[in-house]
């Protein structure tokens, strides 16, 4: 069911899959407040890729295979030949004889998808300019934790649609959630993501509605989510991005919309000042930190499941 099989999007995998991979995290994350031994993968290795630098991806996963009982290896752009023009393909066929899953945080979401094609071994998407898959698992279970349901939970996204937001729509439509994405024409959720996360949504009781207005998204919201405005590539478009989403900005008056004990989430690095203000931010509906957390023990089930 899980051994063997790559994480590269939630879109791939049935509900009650997802659903095992948020209980053992849930089981993972109090072994380890309780100091219980759960070393599922001595012996194994994980190499990592990054072609994109991560705070919270490299230090979630080397920690998690620590508590696991395997190792972690950080492979940057520098440290493969990709970078001296070594295709994906043949750089997937080496590490797959050497390690027993990859980690791959990349730009191109096809570069994930080749890997996963030709490794021979599990690869979980650490994140693509196309999809967040391990985020949107964290907030998942962070929403379940905070408010002891999925289901008919109503989520509001604000901002530049991403790769979060991609991952928080497939998310939503499989645990029947309500979702909400208000984004500025131009910056509003890829089409192919958008159709198949509503085509989900239809089956499981969800709810996907798409809109510019900020205000009409949050209203009765119990979760308000946003991330930065000029993810990593996009730094040319900066002035351009912080002009056309300033409207986006939640601060205490959006989140006032919501219901009184709303969520406020964000997947981090967050800007204060731009995206959200540092009120929201530091504020007592805020659980970004709880959100951050919970990367490390969900990362570590799904490593569990894949790589046992």
């Amino acid at each position: 069911m899980f051994r063997g099989r790559s994480f590269l999007s939630m879109h791939d995998w049935e509900v009650e899959h997802l659903q095992a991979m948020l209980r053992l995290a849930a089981q993972l994350k109090d072994d380890l407040r309780v100091g219980r031994p759960h070393a599922h993968l001595a012996g194994r290795t994980l190499g990592m890729i990054f072609q994109k630098s991560s705070t919270r991806t490299r230090v979630s996963f080397e920690v998690g295979m620590a508590q696991l009982g395997g190792q972690a290896l950080f492979l940057s752009s520098a440290d493969l030949q990709l970078g001296r023009g070594e295709s994906i393909a043949d750089t997937a066929h080496v590490l797959g004889r050497y390690v027993d899953g990859i980690m791959a945080r990349t730009f191109a979401h096809t570069d994930v998808e080749d890997l996963a094609r030709t490794s021979g071994v599990p690869v979980i998407n650490g994140l693509t300019d196309l999809l967040h898959p391990c985020q949107a698992m964290a907030d998942v279970m962070t929403i379940q934790e905070k408010k002891g349901r999925l289901a008919g939970i109503r989520l509001a996204y604000v901002g530049d649609s991403n790769n979060v937001t991609h991952s928080l729509l497939q998310a939503g439509a499989k645990f029947g959630m309500q979702v909400r994405v208000a984004s500025p024409a131009g910056y509003q959720p890829n089409t192919g993501i958008l159709d198949a996360a509503r085509d989900e949504a239809r089956r499981t009781g969800g709810d996907i509605r798409i809109g510019e207005d900020p205000v009409e998204a949050v209203r009765g919201a119990d979760v308000v989510y946003t991330d930065t405005w000029a993810s990593m590539g996009q730094e040319g478009e900066r002035d351009t991005r912080l002009r056309v989403l300033r409207p986006y900005q939640v601060d205490a008056r959006l989140m006032a919309q919501a219901v009184a004990d709303a969520l406020f989430m964000h997947c981090l690095p967050a800007h204060r000042g731009e995206e959200v203000t540092a009120e929201v931010m530091d504020g007592p509906h805020s659980v970004v930190f709880d959100e951050a957390e919970n990367r490390l023990h969900v990362q570590k089930a799904i490593l569990a499941l894949l790589m046992a």
